[in-house]
């Protein structure tokens, strides 16, 4: 039997900056003038809810009823994505490692590596509130939920788990091959951690290509793309996908009492990950 070790997970929990990379990874490692367009991504990569490998796993129009569906087909899935190319390649996922109603949600035997972006919880909880139309405190409950499940119509689903977990068991996972970027740092020095990344991955950094696709895939260059084409994967009733990406922006978006709440709920992952937002939180606090 084959070896079906080839997925590289590109990770994240939602509003993370997922699309960001694997759009940049795209107009890195495809032809000059090659690069697909934000909707049509999957000419690159590919993703773990897509509906047409569950019904190949189905044999026919997959109708999960249940989590149990859903996590059950999701093993035959997996093994169809990883089979789907010969050698390595990406797949996204908002899933979190974990041993999940008795099945790997990210099982070794089709896992190669992964590449885990995280971003501060301050300014993703804005995000991801647009993204759900929601309030910021209905989100913060979310995002502190331990069973936080995100789903669409047909049965196929995301298990979240609490933001703090998601990163942990991401970040501490056992035997797994992984790099970890931090969105803000992508923002501040893209080329240096994408290098990073490609060090990673085992492939020479090729400058003038790195340079085009840092370019190519600009905050601006993306919301200008969506405002074009519009964006497949934004929600129904959401404005715009491509929002702000930028750091910061939860002092604007954020009650003292909300920032207080995520302080308190993170507070751990928030001193390995983000020490720097723990004195700036502080000083936000104060000034309130």
């Amino acid at each position: 039997m084959s070896d079906l070790r080839r997925i590289i997970w590109l990770a994240s929990y939602p509003k993370s900056g997922n699309t960001w990379m694997r759009s940049l990874l795209a107009h890195y490692f495809m032809p000059p003038g090659k690069a697909p367009d934000i909707n049509n991504l999957r000419q690159f990569t590919t993703g773990d809810t897509r509906a047409d490998f569950f019904d190949r796993a189905a044999g026919g129009k997959y109708e999960g009823r249940s989590l149990q569906d859903w996590s059950k087909t999701r093993q035959t899935v997996l093994r169809l994505i990883a089979g789907s190319k010969q050698n390595r390649h990406f797949v996204k996922t908002h899933c979190k490692p974990v041993f999940f109603l008795g099945t790997h949600l990210i099982p070794p035997d089709v896992t190669a590596g992964a590449v885990y972006i995280v971003r501060n919880p301050f300014d993703v909880v804005p995000s991801f509130a647009r993204h759900v139309s929601a309030t910021s405190d209905e989100t913060i409950d979310r995002m502190c939920n331990p069973d936080a499940i995100m789903g669409t119509e047909n049965g196929i689903y995301d298990a979240l788990g609490r933001w703090d977990e998601h990163v942990t068991a991401w970040t501490t996972a056992p035997g797994l091959p992984r790099y970890v970027v931090r969105y803000e740092d992508m923002l501040d020095k893209p080329a240096k951690v994408v290098k990073g990344l490609l060090d990673f991955l085992g492939v020479k950094t090729d400058r003038p290509k790195l340079a085009h696709a840092i370019k190519a895939t600009s905050f601006e260059a993306m919301k200008k793309q969506e405002e074009k084409l519009g964006f497949s994967e934004r929600p129904t009733g959401m404005k715009s996908f491509f929002a702000k990406g930028r750091a910061g922006g939860w002092r604007e978006d954020l009650t003292p009492a909300q920032v207080e709440r995520i302080r308190d709920e993170f507070g751990a992952t928030l001193e390995t990950w983000y020490p720097e937002l723990i004195k700036e939180t502080d000083e936000f606090l104060r000034a309130s």
